[in-house]
């Protein structure tokens, strides 16, 4: 992220929603209009331009133009694909900067107005309806997308009102058409009136009547994911804020960069906070030390992990040394290889000292496949990776092709369906499950993850992920463990499920995972036995992680 669009700190007030929170530079504002009146020139026209799909069609046009491509265009475009094809911002919008050669500013600009829009779209909503004459939900998709990133630029960047109510405008006619153009021009001067906290305490609902409500307008998060996090922080919820919590690990800061108030309030800003890229080395490779690159930073509970600043991690991708990882991924991981099996049994099933053979249950795309092989080529144990879908497992077999080595132990990948195995029972000695979630854990790279769940999605998942677990249990071996891990902190997701199937389980044992992580300070949850990591307090994504013995019956 270029310097010009990181956070300007406000103090005294519980962080706000609002995306990304960066005032960006005014300066910023010049250069993304410089590309506006080009973007004006294609999807002009008739209401159709306007409707779904619309996004799409212009980004093709403009990737095929000579003319400067506009900033302001691309965020619009990644709205739109969010919106119309449930893209995932953090893949699309790498690839429209590259194709349309966007840079430096231009780029920070186009990143900004995209996941910092999307970040704060619940609160941004909230005072769109405050300033609209016509409900939000009859507009037109496309304008309401030029209105909320309108309304990003005037309450929570450094870009002057006049700019960005100006090249709204002109984005609104590039994508709809000129008939829309008086409505976004006068409901955006109504929301330059104010700023942001100033309107925050007009649209959202009175703290004492409505405490969820409040924060989820302030935070900008659905009011079920409040009331979600709320449950997973058990007492710890309305506890003051740990002031080092948000210094525990690299990270820009969250929401408008305040101070949050409680430890509720820090798991939502969170949410809205900029994640640096995080690495993970080759644990049979070589060490952390000569890989990180000059200006990264080591992380502060994996030894594998280091944090990039700035710079392109494709390289070292590509060369083998180091994966896109974040640390509380890389926990998970070795949890499961630190927790003790049963000696004896170990024997036993292993025909009196064979290597103990692992398993990755749902593999793709092979971030913990490639570290597990790493850990288990320094006890000589076996891994197996099963993925259901042939394009993930592919994946996962492309990570483990780059730091396999004739001195490294066998390793498998297979296609397979976690809740039907093709192996036997009891086959394994220690087995993660990296189960299918919502994602609410890594709400910070996947901001619209928040708009896209609902409690009622959460069924079938819960459902798959209890078949998952059950699953892992049959194939661990008596006296074996399993790791249960999500990116997801609802109990829903997490401590429900692990209580359903071990309840059925007899004889199966809940391990204390966070002693298994006992350099890593606060992550008991509120059934203490289980680990769960939180972006605030972690600097990590919000990983839940459970380890399981199967019982010697």
């Amino acid at each position: 992220m270029s310097g010009n669009y990181r956070p300007r700190r406000r103090n005294g007030r519980p962080a706000a929603a609002g995306g990304t929170g960066a005032k960006a530079d005014a300066a910023g504002a010049g250069t993304g209009a410089a590309g506006t009146h080009g973007a004006g020139t294609h999807g002009a026209g008739s209401r159709g331009a306007g409707t779904r799909g619309a996004g799409t069609h212009g980004a093709g046009r403009r990737a095929r133009s000579s003319r400067p491509a506009d900033p302001r265009r691309t965020a619009y475009d990644v709205l739109a694909a969010v919106r119309d094809r449930a893209a995932y911002a953090n893949l699309l919008l790498p690839k429209l900067l590259s194709e349309r050669q966007l840079a430096g500013r231009d780029a920070a600009l186009a990143t900004e107005l995209a996941y910092g829009t999307l970040r704060g779209q619940g609160t941004y909503d909230a005072i769109l309806a405050a300033c609209s004459d016509r409900p939000l939900d009859k507009l037109d998709p496309p304008v309401l997308d030029v209105l909320r990133l309108g309304a990003h630029q005037l309450l929570n960047t450094r870009i002057g009102a006049h700019a960005a109510v100006a090249t709204s405008v002109d984005l609104a006619k590039s994508v709809v058409g000129p008939r829309v153009s008086g409505y976004v021009n006068a409901v955006l001067r109504r929301v330059a009136t104010r700023d942001l906290d100033a309107w925050l305490d007009i649209v959202a609902p009175g703290q004492m009547t409505d405490q969820d409500s409040y924060l989820a307008t302030r935070y900008s998060h659905p009011r079920w994911i409040v009331g979600a996090y709320r449950a997973a922080l058990g007492d710890a919820a309305g506890d003051p804020a740990q002031p080092t919590a948000a210094a525990s690990a690299p990270a820009d800061p969250p929401a408008t960069g305040e101070v949050a108030v409680t430890e509720l309030e820090a798991a939502l800003a969170a949410g809205n906070a900029r994640p640096r890229v995080t690495m993970a080395t080759f644990p049979a490779g070589p060490g952390r030390d000569e890989i990180m690159p000059a200006g990264a930073e080591p992380g502060r509970w994996s030894p594998y992990a280091f944090t990039l600043q700035s710079g392109d991690p494709a390289p070292l991708i590509e060369s083998g040394a180091a994966a896109v990882q974040d640390e509380g991924s890389q926990l998970a991981a070795m949890a499961v290889t630190h927790a003790p099996v049963a000696p004896v049994a170990s024997l036993a099933a292993n025909g009196g000292g064979e290597a103990e053979r692992w398993l990755d249950l749902c593999a793709g795309p092979g971030g913990k496949s490639r570290l597990l092989y790493g850990l288990a080529a320094a006890s000589g144990a076996t891994l197996v990776a099963a993925e259901l879908h042939p394009h993930r497992a592919a994946l996962v077999a492309e990570a483990l092709a780059r730091v396999s080595g004739a001195d490294l132990p066998r390793h498998e990948v297979i296609v397979a369906d976690g809740t039907k195995p093709p192996w036997s029972d009891g086959t394994f000695d220690r087995v993660l499950v990296d189960a299918p979630c919502s994602g609410l854990g890594a709400l910070r790279r996947r901001p619209e993850a928040r708009w896209r769940k609902s409690e009622d999605d959460l069924k079938e998942l819960t459902a798959l992920q209890r078949d998952l677990l059950r699953s892992a249990l049959k194939s661990v071996r008596p006296g074996g463990v399993v790791a249960y891990v999500t990116c997801s902190p609802v109990p829903a997701e997490t401590s429900d499920v692990v209580a359903d199937v071990v309840a059925a389980a007899p004889g199966t044992e809940i391990l204390d995972t966070p002693a298994l992580l006992s350099g890593v300070p606060g992550t008991r949850s509120a059934d203490p036995r289980h680990a769960q990591l939180w972006p605030h307090r972690h600097g990590t994504d919000a990983i839940f992680i459970a380890i399981l013995r199967r019982g010697e019956s």
